[in-house]
Order: structure tokens, then sequence, then C-alpha cells
């Protein structure tokens, strides 16, 4: 299942900043510093991006973050209040598992993680971050595991069958 580009303008993004990073540069007159920003955005309503951008100044780079996270929206499937199903996402050296809950559980999750999720709408949700506790490698882990999930419907269609017929 393809993702076709989803237009960030038509969504109410809210913004979330996971780590901002101070980088520096050594160079022949001395150290050059500069600020990476990792920022996630979602509207809570099954779509969710994340991005990074670098400048000299902190604010400068958090707004080069957001537009490089409303470019890469993805969407999400929500089923009641959590996932459809257990999801193991992995990028780089992060490893992180993603368990549906039931109702009133909250969204258990740490930092980076809880950050994609709450933002994504989820509300019943537990996870866990098995590899790199590195903040990018847990986002892009998160997005992986989360970009691969399936409803049940989708599946059927996917195969030509009904709904029934895979639950027999």
């Amino acid at each position: 299942m393809l993702n076709k580009k989803i237009d960030a303008s038509k969504l109410e993004i809210e913004e979330r900043v996971v780590e901002i990073r101070r980088v520096t540069k050594v160079v022949k007159g001395g150290r050059n510093f500069r600020f990476a920003a990792l920022v996630v955005v979602g509207d809570g309503n099954g779509h969710v991006g994340y991005g990074t951008g670098k400048a000299m100044e902190v604010p400068d780079a958090i707004k080069k973050a957001v537009e490089a996270a409303k470019k890469n929206l993805i969407t999400v499937p929500i089923v009641g209040t959590t996932v459809p199903h257990r999801i193991q996402g992995r990028y780089g050296s992060g490893e992180v598992l993603i368990m549906p809950a039931k109702e009133g559980t909250g969204v258990i999750a740490g930092g980076a993680a809880r950050a994609i999720l709450e933002l994504a709408g989820y509300k019943d949700v537990r996870s866990k971050s098995l590899g790199s506790k590195n903040a990018r490698n847990v986002v892009n882990a998160t997005i992986s595991g989360l970009a691969s999930l399936r409803r049940i419907e989708d599946v059927a269609e996917l195969r030509g069958k009904k709904v029934e017929e895979l639950l027999g």
C-alpha cells in the first residue's frame, strides 16, 4: 500500500521538538558551531512525520526541521484508539516494538517513540525500544514500524477475500 503525497497545509499540524544538538566543525580558524534539530509533526488523526534541520541558530534549525517533517508525512492506521497489530520497526541499530493496548492504558513509550505515537493519534499503545537509544534511530524505527502496519480490511482487499474469510 503506497502512501500518496499528503498536503500538510490542509491539516492542523502540531509539532514537537525531540532533540536539539550542538554540532561542531573544526576549521583552520577555530570551531564553527551549528545546531541540529529533530522534530516530529502530526495531526493526531493518523498523519505523522519527522524531519531534521541544521542552522546557526536554534529557531532556524527547528523551522527547517518542521518544513522537512511536513514533506515526510505518512498515514498510519488507527483501530479504535490503538494500533491494529503488534509490529517491530527497525532502522540501523534502532529497534522499536509497538504493541496494541486495551482502552484506558494510555501511551506507554519513551521519549522519541512517545512523541510519534501521540502525534499520530494513538491513545492506548505500548512500546519498547530494544536497540539503540539514539533519538534519530528510534524515530526512524518507529516510523518504519508504523508505515508497515496494515488493517485487516486492507489485507482482505489485497488477497481478494472478505474479512470474515480471513478471520474464519
